[in-house]
C-alpha cells in the first residue's frame, strides 16, 4: 500500500509542475516514468536492469505505429499548404457562404473540421487563421465567436483523423472498427453542439439573420438528410449491406475524380499553380480508405499522399513533395516526442510488450504474475473506480476540468498513463478510450496550454482563459453525451 501511495504521490507532482508550467510534458512524462520503475528498483520488486530495458527501451519503441502516421499526416499536410490547396478551399467556401454570418461561420466551421481531418500543426492553424478570422470578423461575427469557431474545427477534425485513432489501438490493443465507429458517434455528436454554439453565440451578439428562404431551405435540407438516414436505417435492418453500398459509391465517384487527375495531368503546362476541383478530396482519400475499405493506415496515407502529388501536379511536383516530407516530419517532431515519453510511462505502469525488448520479462516471471507497478496501484483504484455505467458517466464528467493545463486526464500529458491504470482496476478497455476521447474534446477546445488556443486569442485580442471560458460550457456537453453513449455501449463488457 505504502508503494502504490508513492507512485501516487509522483503523479500528483509531476501534474502539478505540467499545471504550473515548470516541466513541459515532454520531459515529466519520461522522468515520471524511471521515477516510478525507480520506487520498485529500491523496494526490490525490480532490477535496475528492468527500468533501463522494459520502461526505456521497451516505452520508446511502443507508440511506434502511431509516430510514422503522425509523419506520415506532417507530410501530407505540408504538402497541402505549398500547393495552396487549403487556402483555396477557404476562399471557395467565403465565396459560397454570401453575406449571412450564420451561413459563413458554418462553413467555415466546416472547412476547418475537413482539412484537420488529415491536416495538422500550429503552422496549419495559422495558416488557416488568417484568412478565416478577417474573413468572419468582415462579417460582423464577434471575436469569442470566430475564435471559438476556429478550435471547435480544430477538434472535430482530430476526431476523424485516422492518425490519432491509431493511438487509442496501440495503448488499448481494439479493434479499428470500435475506435472509428465511437469517433464517428462522438463527431456527430460535437457537430450538433458546435452548430449549437454558433447559433447561440450569434443569437446573443444579435448578429444572427433569420431569413424565410434560407430558413425553408435549410428546413429541406434537413428532412432529406433525415429521410436518407431513415431510409439507410429500414435498410440495414432489412438486411441490406451499407459497408458494401459506401464501396460502390466511393469507387463510382473514385473513377470520375480519377478521370479529371488523368486529364489534368495529361493537359498541365509548365508552373500551372492553380488549384483544381480534384484537389479538394485531399483530406478525404486517407479517411474513406481506412473507413470504408479498411485499408492499412500506412498505406491509406501514402496513397494519400501519391493522390495529391497527382491532384496538384505541376512542373517541380517532386521538389515540392521532397520539401513536404521533410518539413512535414520537423513540424511532427514535438508530438513524436510526446509520444515516446506516453510510451515509456505505459510500460512503467503496465509493463512490457509481448514483443520488445522487455519480453523477457515474461519468460523469467511465473505465469500469471503481475507487473510490480500494476499491482501496487490496483487496490488502490479498485475503491474509486465506478461499479456501474451511470456511475462512470457522473465520475468521468465531474472530473471533466482535469484535462485542461495538463492535468491527469489530458491526452496529451498524463492521460494514457492513467488510462492504463484503470485497465487495471477492471474497467473495459472501450470504456477508458471512451473517457479519454471524450474528454479530449474539452482539452482540445478550451485548454489554454494548447499552443493554437493562444495564437487564435492573440489573433482575434482576447485571453486565452476568456475563450476558455466561452467554449467551456460546449465542450463540457459533447465530453458527457460522450461519455453516455461510451457507458451505454462499452460498460459491462
Amino acid at each position: 500500500m505504502t508503494t502504490g501511495l508513492l507512485i501516487f504521490a509522483i503523479f500528483l507532482a509531476a501534474a502539478a509542475l505540467m499545471f504550473f508550467r515548470l516541466l513541459p510534458a515532454m520531459l515529466a512524462l519520461p522522468l515520471m516514468a524511471a521515477a516510478i520503475a525507480g520506487i520498485e528498483v529500491v523496494t526490490g520488486r525490480l532490477a535496475f536492469e528492468d527500468l533501463m530495458r522494459v520502461v526505456l527501451a521497451d516505452g520508446s519503441g511502443r507508440l511506434t505505429d502511431a509516430m510514422v502516421i503522425v509523419m506520415l499526416g506532417g507530410m501530407l499536410s505540408r504538402l497541402m499548404q505549398k500547393a495552396g490547396v487549403a487556402e483555396s478551399i477557404v476562399h471557395k467556401g467565403a465565396e459560397l457562404g454570401g453575406d449571412n454570418p450564420w451561413t459563413v461561420a458554418i462553413i467555415m466551421l466546416g472547412i476547418a473540421t475537413m482539412l484537420f481531418t488529415t491536416v495538422g500543426g500550429l503552422g496549419t492553424v495559422i495558416m488557416l487563421g488568417t484568412i478565416v478570422l478577417p474573413i468572419l470578423a468582415s462579417m460582423g461575427v464577434r471575436e469569442h465567436i470566430s475564435a471559438g469557431i476556429l478550435v471547435l474545427g480544430v477538434s472535430l477534425g482530430g476526431l476523424l483523423n485516422a492518425g490519432n485513432w491509431t493511438m487509442y489501438r496501440s495503448v488499448f490493443g481494439l479493434e479499428l472498427t470500435t475506435v472509428s465507429q465511437y469517433a464517428l458517434v462522438l463527431f456527430a455528436i460535437g457537430t450538433v453542439v458546435a452548430v449549437g454554439f454558433v447559433t447561440v453565440e450569434l443569437w446573443w451578439s444579435r448578429a444572427l439573420r433569420v431569413r424565410p428562404r434560407a430558413l425553408a431551405r435549410a428546413a429541406a435540407a434537413l428532412a432529406v438528410i433525415a429521410a436518407a438516414g431513415l431510409a439507410l436505417c429500414a435498410g440495414v435492418q432489412n438486411g441490406l449491406d451499407l459497408r458494401a453500398l459506401a464501396r460502390m459509391a466511393v469507387a463510382v465517384i473514385g473513377l470520375a475524380v480519377a478521370a479529371a487527375v488523368a486529364w489534368r495531368i495529361a493537359t498541365v503546362r509548365g508552373r500551372d499553380t492553380r488549384v483544381h476541383w480534384p484537389a479538394y478530396a485531399i483530406p478525404l482519400v486517407p479517411l474513406l480508405l481506412i473507413v470504408v475499405y479498411g485499408v492499412p493506415f500506412v498505406p491509406a496515407f501514402l496513397a494519400g499522399l501519391l493522390y495529391a502529388m497527382a491532384s496538384t501536379y505541376r512542373r517541380g511536383i517532386l521538389n515540392m513533395t521532397s520539401r513536404a516530407v521533410i518539413e512535414g516530419t520537423a513540424s511532427v517532431a514535438p508530438a513524436v516526442a510526446l509520444m515516446i515519453g506516453i510510451g515509456m510511462l505505459l510500460s512503467a505502469i503496465l509493463g512490457p510488450t509481448a514483443a520488445g525488448p522487455g519480453q523477457y520479462w515474461y519468460a523469467g516471471t511465473p505465469p500469471g504474475t503481475k507487473w510490480p507497478v500494476l499491482a501496487d496501484m490496483t487496490p488502490l483504484l479498485q475503491a474509486v473506480t465506478p461499479t456501474s455505467w451511470l456511475g462512470y458517466v457522473a465520475v468521468f464528467t465531474a472530473l471533466g476540468p482535469l484535462a485542461l493545463y495538463r492535468g491527469p486526464l489530458n491526452v496529451w500529458g498524463l492521460g494514457f498513463g492513467v488510462g492504463g491504470v484503470l485497465l487495471a482496476t477492471g474497467v473495459p478497455a472501450a470504456a477508458v478510450m471512451g473517457v479519454l476521447m471524450s474528454l479530449g474534446m474539452i482539452q482540445g477546445i478550451s485548454d489554454p496550454t494548447n499552443t493554437h488556443n493562444v495564437w487564435i486569442a492573440n489573433e482575434v485580442r482576447m485571453d486565452v482563459t476568456t475563450l476558455m471560458w466561452r467554449t467551456l460550457p460546449y465542450a463540457w456537453l459533447m465530453a458527457m453525451c460522450g461519455l453516455v453513449v461510451s457507458g451505454r455501449l462499452f460498460w459491462g463488457r
